[in-house]
């Protein structure tokens, strides 16, 4: 049943992605422009550069803010993350209390384990 919530989760999430890809694009444009900004900002030396390459700054960085949908797709993404992790996740519920147990082949089980990590 975990394996159920988890195809689910995981399945909104990848449509919500994808459904905020064009979004989540055009933010990393933005933010692209506003990063040259910066850098350019902080290279040039006479005023009219340092004004142009700060107008560039305050469009990036507004052309940024106005992509919500692209935060709701990167919360997203990070859902489709999570999910990938806990699908793959490494369950070893054949060993209990290994540390504990003169058993052999427990002991054998849990160095296996450990082996294979």
């Amino acid at each position: 049943m975990k394996k159920f919530g988890l195809a689910i989760i995981g399945i909104v999430a990848a449509i919500v992605v994808l459904a905020n890809l064009g979004s989540i694009l055009g933010l990393a444009i933005s933010a692209l422009i506003a990063f040259a900004g910066v850098h350019y900002y902080r290279k040039s030396d006479s005023t009219f550069l340092k004004l142009f390459w700060g107008t560039v700054l305050v469009i990036g960085l507004l052309t940024a803010v106005t992509n919500i949908p692209a935060f709701i797709g990167i919360i997203a993404l990070l859902g489709v993350y999570y999910v990938w992790r806990k699908w793959n996740e490494n369950k070893n519920d054949n060993v209990i209390d290994a540390e504990y147990s003169d058993d052999p082949f427990v002991n054998f089980e849990r160095q296996w384990d450990e082996i294979t990590k």
